[in-house]
């Protein structure tokens, strides 16, 4: 087995691997700003110096070279080696800043170069907190500058596109957000302008930075030189809460985190999946934050002389149910989501198949043309291919509408049917419609009785991804009935654990009057005089899925939290 030896410790390896992100795999540290494992490596920075020797061999015995105390000679590099291009040989020896003078000098004078010009006004800077080029300072650093002149001046507050602002005077030219596209989006939209301490990134003249994934550069800027124009300044990094979830505007699955404050969700960003989507993310999921906190269904909602008004939770639960018994059994009508989570549409299914109704069925949401090669996809519902695995029918949209004109009542999970064009207004006119809906749309606004659930960021629930791999989230936000402390599943921020009723950042109207559905649906068994149906949380469901239905066997929360999402589903069912 090849070996190398860093800072006096000896390590085996396997095929070709670049020194620094061997050092980062091993736990250990060597700063680095341009270096990035999923891009090239350019070694713009410098920073990441390391001193590097290889042992001297006899080349007629092959042997290693000894000195009078036994030890390997070791023939080192006559300069220092930037090891985020170093490739890892065998025998190769590595001193890092750690051990190595020479190495930790070098480190501190080329941040001290880094500094020349950059603007050192971190307590105003909007990347205080997560900023790599603050942090390895503080560690690696100067305590002083000697360079006391006047700084250069760049171009600041620059738009380079709809997303994404430019501080010109912050860049360090690392030109990660450059080789982003160039390597990963391939729209070649920036490039390095100007030379010496004059440059920046910036478009071609005339063009603007409109990439698909330009937020992505955003997130891989190691100094605040790039921010997300809907972003930049709202909330400082260390005032909220990191919850991992999965994107719901595509069916790729992507995996995110919510960042929180005081039940707001205030940005998206990609969480690292290798099997899923790499370290990046589309533009468009970011957007989905609104989802979770404008136009929220809050309080049942009921239409009387046709007009919707807020209703209490025990009339919503006695209407639909009085609504079901009222009819034949065949003309009720339950349409499942793919915009919904695995557990919400089995437990539609479980409430039909106790109460004798049909099997639920829904209908895919493609947007052909869509697609890329890349995470963009024609399907943008998150969930198709659970609604499939469920045994839903799939149905199109002619189908759907001939089924609705004839029902008398209609159960629809969250899924804006009138909005996206596959029912029209007349076809769902003249049955009792009840939604079970997150946002006010227009298909709840036509809605005879809308029923306000939680929504991705307020509970536990998974979801299976274009490629039939079944993801999940967990709750970041609370409702009106759930409390962050009470709640395992759930994280606590600094202002989360401290805040109080009297400052700013517990602000009981960012909580949704909204339940779960299958807390709903336990209260609309009780009001149908069903028994043995009860359920608390999204794990429990899960846990019977698993048990009655064999493409979700052996799926369970702590699987999917270990693997980071498991394969339940092998052939491909739709672009």
């Amino acid at each position: 087995m090849p070996e190398v030896f860093i800072d006096g410790k000896r390590y085996e390896y396997e095929g070709d691997q670049r020194l620094l992100q061997f050092i980062q795999d091993k736990g250990m540290e060597v700063p680095f700003f341009c270096y990035h494992p999923s891009l090239s490596a350019p070694a713009n920075c410098r920073q990441c110096l390391v001193k590097v020797g290889q042992p001297v061999k006899d080349r007629e015995t092959g042997e290693y070279e000894l000195d009078e105390n036994g030890d390997r000679v070791i023939r080192w590099f006559p300069k220092l080696q930037t090891s985020c291009n170093t490739m890892i040989s065998d025998g190769m020896v590595v001193h890092t800043q750690e051990t190595d003078d020479l190495v930790e000098r070098a480190q501190k004078d080329n941040l001290e170069f880094i500094l020349i010009n950059h603007p050192l006004d971190c307590p105003i800077c909007d990347q205080a907190g997560e900023c790599p080029l603050q942090i390895q300072t503080y560690k690696y650093g100067p305590e002083g500058s000697r360079f006391e002149v006047k700084k250069v001046h760049k171009p600041k507050r620059v738009k380079l596109g709809p997303r994404v602002i430019l501080d010109a005077e912050r860049c360090i030219n690392c030109t990660r957000c450059v080789r982003f596209t160039d390597e990963i989006s391939k729209t070649h939209q920036l490039t390095i302008t100007s030379r010496g301490d004059k440059n920046y990134p910036t478009t071609a003249p005339g063009m603007e930075f409109d990439d698909a994934y330009s937020l992505n550069t955003v997130d891989i800027c190691p100094v605040g030189a790039l921010t997300s124009a809907d972003f930049r300044f709202k909330a400082r990094v260390w005032e909220m809460n990191q919850t991992p979830s999965i994107d719901i505007t595509g069916a790729k699955g992507t995996n995110i985190d919510l960042w929180t404050r005081d039940n707001l969700v205030l940005r998206v960003t990609p969480r690292y999946n290798e099997a899923v989507n790499d370290h990046w993310m589309p533009d468009e999921g970011r957007e989905a934050y609104r989802l979770f906190n404008e136009n929220r269904v809050s309080r049942p909602h009921q239409k009387l002389d046709n007009e919707q008004i807020k209703s209490s939770w025990n009339n919503a639960f006695a209407t639909v149910a009085e609504q079901l018994e009222n009819v034949n059994k065949d003309d009720i009508l339950l349409i499942g989501s793919p915009h919904a989570s695995v557990e919400e549409n089995y437990i539609l299914s479980k409430f039909s198949s106790l109460l004798g109704y049909n099997n639920p069925v829904f209908t895919s949401h493609i947007e052909e043309g869509k697609g890329d090669d890349l995470l963009l996809t024609d399907d943008v519902a998150p969930n198709a291919n659970g609604c499939r695995l469920l045994g839903f029918n799939e149905v199109n949209s002619a189908e759907l509408g001939k089924s609705v004109s004839k029902a008398k009542v209609v159960l629809l999970l969250n899924d804006n049917l009138i909005d996206r064009g596959v029912l029209s207004k007349e076809q769902i006119a003249n049955p009792f419609v009840v939604c079970f809906a997150t946002n006010h749309t227009e298909t709840t606004k036509l809605a005879d009785l809308v029923i306000p659930i939680t929504c991705i960021a307020e509970h536990a629930a998974s979801y299976v991804n274009i490629d039939g791999r079944i993801q999940r989230s967990f709750p970041a936000k609370e409702t009106k009935y759930t409390n962050r402390r009470l709640d395992f599943e759930m994280n606590e921020g600094r202002l989360d654990r401290y805040g109080t009723n009297f400052d700013n950042w517990v602000t009981e109207e960012n909580k949704v009057d909204c339940l779960p559905l299958w807390i709903v649906a336990n209260k609309l068994s009780e009001e149908m005089g069903l028994d043995d149906f009860s359920y608390s949380s999204g794990r429990e469901i899960m846990e019977e899925i698993s048990s009655n239905l064999a493409p979700f066997d052996g799926v369970n929360y702590a699987r999917m939290d270990e693997e980071s999402g498991i394969l339940v589903q092998k052939e491909q069912q739709t672009v």
